[in-house]
């Protein structure tokens, strides 16, 4: 299966994709690679979800979030390139999570963007390298913030 056909397989749907907010781009091709500037979590509603991880809400839901958040890349990748297939591997993806000094389960978070992203493009392709981290804060107190490069075809 293809990875848009893999993506329709999960039954969720993709948020708008965002506009820059500041003075940068949202996905920059450089030859064969696609790299994505960092996301937040988009809703259906062009709503950011917001709070800390640790204090605002749980893990699981941080974890929600951070697949909303690969939700919203993959809506970035669609605006741009006009479709998931052009996309041949992940390669790195990094995750930032704001949370509370005491909370050390940030690559927990991150996989929730990082289990879509091997079911869109299945375990081989869907899987690259990885860092997760926390920070203190976040723009406009978003739990999560997700940046990630990809090769195309």
């Amino acid at each position: 299966m293809t990875p848009t056909e893999n993506f329709e397989a999960l039954g969720l749907s993709l948020p708008p994709a965002p506009a820059p907010v500041g003075v940068y781009k949202p996905c920059l091709v450089d030859g064969k690679y696609l790299y994505l500037s960092g996301h937040g979590p988009v809703q259906d509603d062009k709503n950011l979800i917001i709070g800390r991880i640790g204090v605002d809400f749980d893990m699981d839901l941080g974890k929600l979030a951070a697949r909303q958040v690969g939700l919203t890349m993959l809506s970035t990748i669609v605006a741009n390139l006009g479709s998931l297939d052009k996309v041949k591997r992940v390669i790195k993806v990094l995750g930032m999570v704001n949370c509370s000094p005491d909370f050390g389960r940030h690559p927990y978070v991150i996989n929730g963007c990082s289990e879509l992203f091997a079911k869109v493009w299945g375990e081989e392709n869907g899987i690259g390298v990885r860092s997760a981290v926390g920070f203190g804060s976040l723009p406009d107190n978003i739990p999560v913030e997700i940046e990630a490069l990809f090769e195309l075809h």
